[in-house]
């Protein structure tokens, strides 16, 4: 199964919503979702802050808080709860695209690569301008 993981974003929904719908309010959310859904992966999942590895249609309540604040200590954790989050979904994950900053995948890769699981990330070193570019380039504008 290949997976992709996309990362919460700042603007989000001010009500209770589904995770698919919550960060609809930020461009690159909503490209980087047209994105995935136009390739081929067999789910995407999002990365959040709060909550860690959330199903799409799975409802939140909004919130205020980033990885990019948070101490090494709290980021190792909330890599913990992913990854146990991630095991919990109990289905076999072959290979995850990481849509999301380097705090959020920092403590995530070395150790599902470790447990044999590819870890690519196709947008690295691209600022938020380029990942924009490159989704507009890279998606059609079907639906």
């Amino acid at each position: 199964m290949k997976v992709a993981l996309v990362s919460c974003t700042k603007l989000k929904a001010d009500y209770p919503c589904i995770a698919r719908e919550m960060y609809q309010n930020s461009t690159l959310f909503k490209k980087a979702v047209k994105y995935i859904e136009q390739k081929d992966y067999d789910n995407w999942f999002v990365l959040s802050a709060k909550y860690g590895l959330l199903r799409q249609q799975e409802q939140i309540d909004p919130y205020e808080l980033t990885l990019n604040n948070m101490k090494v200590s709290e980021r190792k954790e909330w890599s913990k709860l992913v990854l146990e989050q991630i095991e919990n979904l109990h289905v076999d994950i072959a290979e995850i695209d990481f849509y999301a900053g380097a705090k959020y995948r920092e403590y995530l890769i070395p150790v599902l690569e470790h447990k044999g699981i590819k870890c690519n990330v196709p947008l690295e070193g691209k600022g938020i301008g380029e990942q924009l570019q490159f989704y507009s380039l890279n998606t059609s504008n079907i639906g």
